[in-house]
């Protein structure tokens, strides 16, 4: 085993590493946006793409002995690409929900994070998404087929997804930017993507508000795939090591993107 973390509190518990799969080198071919920070961007002082799911990924294939091909797609193209088996496993935050289970296989939770709402930094026009949602003259920017645009469509807004108080966008930098210019006044996003974009931009955005709701991300295969178990099982002795908390650490409040 290549890798060893924290150590269990339990001295006499069954190696965790012992019991994974060996894939035996097997390269997977993993799909990235790059558009999601800090789960997965290009790193503007290096032009190299970087992130967390980049790090745990590469963490995975050290303990299953593979090796990962990166592959850069759109969003827009992800599920389909995945759920036709152009690639080995998706990733770009996505969440768990049972819709996008009937075209891909899920792997357990490898992160939960809840939705708040992302405001430029002098917004005082409203704090709650019942405030929001009384304003007809604010607008908020989403990418489409994503939880943050269904959120915005049927727990903000009055459930119609063709209202045009929706911007919708390509990727979802491209909506945080449109915010930061003032195309929009609010983006739904994550606490940890969350952190990421304020810790880029400190004199420009907040979070205001209390959390929306709930979501499990979960790394996606084509239906049927013999990873979704060795993949399982790895992402679980990174939970039992503390190997998780350790990127959370080091991608939420210690790496800084102004660097």
């Amino acid at each position: 085993m290549n890798t060893r973390w924290f150590y269990l509190t339990d001295p006499n518990a069954e190696d965790i590493y012992d019991r994974l799969p060996d894939l035996g080198g097997r390269v997977i071919s993993a799909a990235m946006a790059n558009d999601y920070t800090p789960l997965q961007y290009i790193d503007p002082a290096t032009g190299e793409a970087v992130g967390w799911e980049y790090d745990a990924v590469t963490e995975i294939c050290a303990r299953l002995n593979c090796v990962v091909e990166w592959n850069n797609t759109s969003w827009d193209a992800m599920l389909a690409a995945i759920s036709a088996g152009q690639f080995d496993i998706g990733m770009d935050g996505i969440t768990i929900t049972e819709e996008r289970a009937q075209q891909v296989d899920f792997s357990i939770p490898y992160m939960t994070s809840q939705q708040f709402m992302l405001v430029r930094v002098d917004e005082d026009r409203f704090t709650t998404t019942a405030e929001f949602a009384a304003d007809p003259d604010l607008l908020i920017g989403a990418q489409p087929g994503t939880t943050g645009f269904y959120t915005a469509v049927y727990d903000i807004l009055d459930g119609d997804e063709a209202n045009p108080r929706i911007k919708l966008f390509e990727t979802f930098g491209a909506s945080v930017q449109a915010l930061i210019s003032g195309d929009v006044d609010m983006v739904l996003v994550d606490a940890a993507s969350g952190r990421g974009y304020i810790g880029a931009n400190p004199d420009r955005l907040k979070i205001v508000g209390d959390a929306i709701k709930s979501e499990n991300f979960g790394f996606i295969y084509p239906k049927g795939s013999d990873l979704v178990a060795p993949f399982d099982a790895a992402i679980d002795s990174m939970q039992q090591d503390g190997y998780l908390n350790h990127l959370n650490v080091k991608w939420f409040f210690l790496y800084d993107p102004n660097r």
